[in-house]
């Protein structure tokens, strides 16, 4: 990008739309992969609790590093120094 400061605002953004999200996620899914995310439900009179089972918490894992390498990126594209063309006096070989 040409201008910092529109890099600076896609950054933001995709920290606060993807990494602080990634970030409970990742929390919440070590939680659930760890086996000790009880849960409980009542449907119509009839309840049951158990624990989330540890594939759901590997998946929220997985998904929630997908999220937090996503402001990384942008960050890294759009903040970077990109190679400026050299210029050079020299005469131009002519056409053929």
């Amino acid at each position: 990008m040409k201008n910092k400061n529109t890099g600076m605002i896609a950054t933001i953004a995709a920290v606060v739309l993807c990494g602080c999200p990634g970030l409970f996620m990742c929390i919440f899914g070590a939680v659930a992969a760890a086996g000790i995310m009880p849960y409980t439900t009542e449907v119509n009179g009839v309840s049951n609790s158990g624990t989330m089972p540890a594939g759901a918490g590997i998946a929220m894992l997985c998904f929630s590093l997908i999220l937090i390498i996503i402001p990384i990126a942008v960050g890294f594209f759009t903040m970077r120094k990109k190679p400026e063309a050299a210029a050079t006096n020299e005469p131009l070989p002519p056409a053929s």
